[in-house]
């Protein structure tokens, strides 16, 4: 190579690059360390009605190290979101010394059981709230398709003047609703949604007729449905007018 003077200039060319890249990254990284370059305002956006702003300040306290130039962002949103009302964060830089903070909060739907709240978008999260709200009871993975009932019975119920207290889809994928101070409504595992039409299409000239406390009905019969009344001893099961039975029991499915 020494009797090479081409290679060795190319050799002592490339070494000199190397020096000045070297030299402008040393340079570069001073200077974005630098505290002139320091976060100094957190703005917070949203609709944020759960989570405080001590909350937000302790995190900011403890999280958020670095300038402008190096604050690590999907560390602070991780941080930011493990805080129990927190859906969605979004983080922006805004020059020369702002971050954004946009929190989506969760909506509470309804309570999964006793532990933990479905928003409302039916994912399962966990936080304290102390307010009025129905209960979903289901198998693992089953929340957003039980909100997704729950729409449905609410819907359908909200011109009879009720609404749904508890809905549950069991193991066995039966579908069973609590009316708020009304009957236990058993819909069984087939063609939910036509059952449970079914019994509203029919309630002003069936149920409401009988001016009795409904404790149970059951829509898991092929052309009516049945009701329980607590009142009349000994009567398990009393249909109303257009519920079909055969030997005083009606065939489920």
């Amino acid at each position: 190579m020494w009797h090479r003077p081409d290679l060795l200039n190319r050799t002592a060319n490339g070494l000199y690059a190397a020096g000045a890249l070297l030299i402008a990254y040393g340079v570069l990284w001073t200077v974005v360390h630098l505290p002139w370059f320091a976060v100094r305002r957190i703005e917070v956006s949203g609709a944020v009605s759960h989570v405080t702003r001590e909350q937000i300040q302790a995190i900011v306290n403890s999280e958020l190290k670095g300038t402008f130039f190096t604050l690590n962002l999907p560390h602070v949103r991780r941080a930011f979101e493990k805080l129990p009302w927190v859906r969605e964060v979004k983080l922006r830089r805004h020059w020369p010394d702002r971050l954004e903070v946009s929190v989506l909060e969760h909506v509470p739907l309804a309570r999964w059981g006793s532990g933990a709240l479905v928003n409302t978008q039916g994912e399962i999260f966990h936080a304290a709230y102390d307010g009025k709200l129905p209960v979903f009871i289901g198998p693992p993975g089953s929340s957003k398709e039980v909100a997704i009932q729950y729409e449905f019975f609410r819907r359908q119920l909200a011109p009879l003047g009720a609404a749904p207290a508890v809905v549950q889809l069991t193991p066995r994928r039966a579908w069973e609703v609590r009316v708020e101070g009304g009957p236990t409504i058993e819909l069984g595992r087939e063609d939910i949604e036509s059952r449970f039409l079914r019994y509203v299409d029919a309630y002003d000239r069936t149920v409401a007729t009988l001016k009795r406390r409904i404790e149970y009905v059951d829509l898991r019969y092929a052309n009516g449905f049945a009701v329980r009344i607590p009142e009349l001893a000994g009567n398990h099961a009393q249909p109303p007018r257009g519920a079909e039975r055969t030997k005083g029991k009606a065939r489920k499915t």
